[in-house]
This record gives structure tokens, sequence and C-alpha cells, in this order.
């Protein structure tokens, strides 16, 4: 696979999210509610597009581009997003949901063993951190309405 091609494969990916994040960002009702997402996707389509013309053009020569390699280490952390995105969110809550996602994925990604306590003791303390922070910034800072679900 030529590396133009490597490169272009994953720009087109995220030029394809982007868009989808726009259209359903700009569409859903109420609009007061999606003002802080509507920022934030009209930013991430700038720099999907960028990134798109630059692999397209055969600027964007950082990295090796996308190999079976990097398919097989990030798939695991994609398919428990998208269940996390269209299921788990709803289902239990935003950060309910949230907070196990975020340790599910850091036990696959983190190199600790998976046998010790402490090492799950070190997850479970940094989730609980990150959401603290995630709770103060969309919940009180941005006032952002996130999913609720069955729990908190």
């Amino acid at each position: 696979m030529s590396i133009r091609l490597q490169h272009l494969i994953p720009a087109s990916l995220v030029l394809l999210l982007a868009i989808v994040v726009i259209w359903i960002s700009f569409t859903e009702e109420p609009a007061d509610a999606f003002l802080f997402p509507r920022l934030i996707s009209v930013a991430m389509l700038i720099l999907a597009v960028w990134n798109f013309a630059r692999a397209a053009m055969g600027i964007a020569k950082v990295g090796v581009g996308f190999t079976k390699d990097l398919l097989v280490k990030v798939a695991p952390g994609i398919v428990v997003a998208l269940i996390y995105v269209f299921y788990l969110a709803k289902t239990f809550g935003f950060y309910t949901s949230s907070f196990f996602v975020f340790v599910l994925l850091f036990a696959i990604y983190d190199p600790a063993p998976h046998t010790k306590l402490v090492s799950w003791g070190k997850r479970i303390l940094v989730a609980i951190i990150f959401m603290m922070i995630m709770y103060g910034l969309f919940n009180l800072l941005l006032k952002v309405q996130t999913p609720r679900g069955m729990f908190f």
C-alpha cells in the first residue's frame, strides 16, 4: 500500500466523522444545548479538512501511516468507544458510563499487570480524578447537557 494511501485512509475517516458530528450538532434541538458541541464540531471539521488536504497532496509525511499492526492495537479502543457512544452513555448516563469506559480503556492499554490490586487501584483513582475534572468542565463550567440514563 502506498504511503499516500496509508495517510489518506485515516484522514478520510476523520473527515467523515467530522461531517457526521457537525451534521448532528446543527440538526439537534434544543439549539441552546448544542452551542458548545457546534463550536467544537466546526473546529473539528476545519482541522479534518486541513488534514485530508495534506494527505491528498502528499504533504503528510509524519509517521508510517495506517498499518495492520496499528489497526490491531487501536481496534479494541475503537470498539469500546463505539459501544459507549451509541449505547452506554444513553442507557446508563454520561458520567457513570464514562467512568467505567475510562477504566476499561485504561486497563486495555496500560502495561501494568492486571493481576495486581495496586494496578487496579491506580486505574480507578485516575478515572475518579478524570471524571471529577470532566464533571467540573462540562456540568459546572460549560453547562453542557450530557446524556442522562439510569444513573448519574
